[in-house]
């Protein structure tokens, strides 16, 4: 599974560890990725991401993942989440 938020499209970055002596060798920093169920109001149902614990917080800050995944550019987005986002989307229109 790769180590990529579906939300915000964070991913591994790649440094430098350093010891006392400056030898420096790769080594990689990876996201701090969380399984969590995220509510859609819109669909009445919960769905499954891999999602980082800053795009969590993101979401909570905007007001819940309707109006995140509204708000987002499709570029960040993973395949899956843009189909939700597209769902979602309907929905909203056709409840106006």
């Amino acid at each position: 599974m790769s180590r990529i938020c579906e939300l915000t499209g964070k991913t591994r970055l790649v440094g430098n560890n350093v010891s006392h002596a400056k030898n420096r060798t790769k080594k990689t920093f990876l996201p701090n990725l969380q399984n969590v169920t995220l509510l859609s109001d819109a669909l009445g149902k919960g769905v499954k991401l891999r999602v980082s614990t800053h795009g969590l917080r993101s979401v909570e800050h905007v007001g819940g993942l309707d109006n995140w995944l509204l708000k987002t550019k499709d570029e960040k987005l993973s395949l899956r989440v843009k189909r939700l986002k597209k769902e979602i989307a309907k929905k909203q229109v056709a409840s106006a």
